[in-house]
C-alpha cells in the first residue's frame, strides 16, 4: 500500500476524530486515521448514559449521539480512515509500521503524527488483590459492554471495587437491570469519581459504599462467592473487617494511558500521568509527533478529550505547513503544593494558554495560584469553593499577564493553597 500521508492520526476515538477534523479544517488534505477496532468512536458506543456534550455542544447527549456527530462531520470532510488496523511501531523519525488483514504490512512516513490511543482499565493484577481466581471478575468497562452492547448481565449480586466514574455508572445500570449491588468499596477516604455520579448513581439509588476500605481477599473456586474487605489502618475487630457475599466483582480502579508506541518512539513520559510530556501545542519532545486526549492524561469529560484532540490536530497541521517546528521549551510549568500534575509541561509565554490540572486531595475554600519562580510574581489566582482530584481544573493564562516573564529559561509553579482538607467528610 502506497499512500501519501501528511498527518497520521493513531486512534479513532473522540480525540483522534477531533484531531483529524481540525487538521483538515486548517489546510491539510492527506489525513489518515488508523483504528484497531471495528468502528470509529472509541468506547462511546457502549456509553448509553447521558452527560456527554454539555460543554462542547451545549446539549445533554448520550455517548452514541456524541460519537455520531463527529463521525458524520468526518465523513462529510472525506477524511480517510482504516479500521481493524494495528500500529506496530513508530520510530523517532516518524516512520510507521501498520498491519491489517486486507493490506498486510503497511509502511508510512507521515509528515506529522497525532497520538490518540486513549487509555485502558487497570485490572486485578495491577492492584494486587489477593485470593483465588474464580469466574465472575470483570473490569467495569467490560461489564458495560456486556450489558449495553451484548445484552448479558454478568451477575446478580455485585461488589464494585473502586469508585471511578465507570464503576458508579455501572452500579446504577446494574440496579436498573434488576441486579443487586451489595457495595462499592473505595480505598481512599473519598469517592474517586465526579460528584454528579456520586449523587446520581450511588446516593439516589441507595447503594452502600465503604470509604477507606481495601479488598483483602476474593474467594470462591469455580465462581466468585464473596469478598473480604478491611478498613485501612483498622484492627481485627468486626468493624474493621467485613465479609460480603456476591457472585460478581467489578473493578473500577483507574485507567492507564496506552503509551507502548510512545515508548518505542523515544517519547518522554510524565512519571505522574504516564502520558507524553507535551508543550502548549500538544507536541511531544520529538518534533512532528503530537498527542491529545486520554493518552496524555486521563480526563474527566469527553468534551475535554475532543478539545485536546483539536489542539493536537491544529498544531500538527501547522507543523506540516511549516508554521511551527521544534517543541516549545521556553517556560516550564511545575506542580507545586496541593497539585498532582499540570498539562502542558512547557509554554512559550507568547500566547494565551489553557492549563489542565488535578489537586492531590479534596479541599474546600482553597486558592489556585500561578507564580513566576524568578520574580515571585503571582500571574493568576482563583478561589475554589470545593475541589477534588476526580475533577479537572482548567485555568487560562492570558498573554498580557506573561509579558514580564523571562521567555528563555523561566518557570512557573502552580499551587493549591489554603482551605481545608475535606477528604474524610
Amino acid at each position: 500500500m502506497n499512500m501519501p500521508v501528511d498527518v497520521l492520526v493513531i486512534g479513532g476515538g473522540p480525540a483522534g476524530i477531533a484531531a483529524a477534523i481540525k487538521a483538515r479544517e486548517n489546510g491539510v488534505e492527506n489525513i489518515l486515521i488508523v483504528e484497531r477496532s471495528e468502528e470509529l468512536g472509541g468506547l462511546l458506543y457502549q456509553c448509553i448514559h447521558n452527560g456527554f456534550g454539555l460543554q462542547y455542544f451545549k446539549e445533554d447527549l448520550t455517548g452514541p449521539e456524541y460519537r455520531y456527530r463527529f463521525i458524520q462531520k468526518l465523513k462529510k470532510l472525506k477524511i480517510n480512515y482504516l479500521l481493524k488496523t494495528m500500529v506496530l511501531d513508530i520510530t523517532h523519525d516518524r516512520q510507521t509500521l501498520l498491519m491489517n488483514d486486507t493490506e498486510g504490512v503497511i509502511r508510512l512516513n507521515p509528515k506529522a503524527i497525532v497520538l490518540a490511543m486513549g487509555c485502558r482499565e487497570r485490572t486485578r493484577y495491577n492492584i494486587f488483590v489477593p485470593g483465588t481466581r474464580p469466574a465472575g471478575i470483570f473490569t467495569a468497562g467490560t461489564a458495560q459492554r456486556l450489558i449495553n452492547v451484548e445484552g448479558y448481565i454478568p451477575g446478580n449480586r455485585v461488589v464494585i471495587l473502586g469508585s471511578g466514574d465507570i464503576g458508579m455508572i455501572m452500579a446504577r445500570r446494574l440496579i436498573l437491570e434488576g441486579a443487586k449491588v451489595e457495595a462499592v468499596v473505595e480505598i481512599l477516604p473519598y469517592i474517586g469519581g465526579l460528584i454528579r455520579n456520586e449523587v446520581q448513581c450511588l446516593r439516589d439509588f441507595d447503594i452502600p459504599f465503604f470509604l477507606g476500605y481495601t479488598t483483602t481477599e476474593i474467594y470462591g473456586l469455580r465462581k466468585v462467592e464473596g469478598v473480604t474487605i478491611s478498613k485501612i489502618g483498622g484492627d481485627s475487630s468486626n468493624e474493621s473487617i467485613k465479609d460480603i457475599k456476591c457472585n460478581t466483582v467489578l473493578l473500577s480502579v483507574g485507567l492507564i494511558p496506552e503509551n507502548e508506541l510512545s515508548l518505542n518512539a523515544g517519547i518522554k513520559l510524565d512519571s505522574v500521568t504516564h502520558g507524553p510530556v507535551v508543550d502548549e501545542n500538544m507536541q511531544t519532545n520529538i518534533p512532528g509527533i503530537f498527542a491529545g486526549g486520554n493518552v496524555v492524561h486521563v480526563l474527566d469529560l469527553v468534551d475535554n478529550v475532543s478539545r485536546e484532540g483539536e489542539i493536537a490536530g491544529l498544531n500538527a497541521a501547522k507543523y506540516v505547513l511549516g508554521e511551527i517546528s521544534s517543541p516549545v521549551r521556553n517556560i516550564k510549568i511545575k506542580a507545586g503544593d496541593g497539585i498532582r500534575y499540570v498539562v502542558p509541561s512547557y509554554i512559550s509565554g507568547k500566547k494565551k494558554v489553557n492549563l489542565y490540572m488535578r489537586v492531590s486531595e479534596p479541599r474546600e475554600d482553597a486558592t489556585i495560584k500561578v507564580v513566576d519562580d524568578t520574580k515571585q510574581d503571582c500571574l493568576y489566582e482563583r478561589r475554589l469553593a470545593v475541589t477534588r482530584p476526580s475533577e479537572m481544573i482548567k485555568i487560562t493564562l492570558l498573554k498580557g499577564r506573561m509579558d514580564s516573564l523571562d521567555k528563555e529559561c523561566g518557570s512557573l509553579t502552580v499551587s493549591c493553597v489554603g482551605g481545608n482538607d475535606n477528604g474524610k467528610s
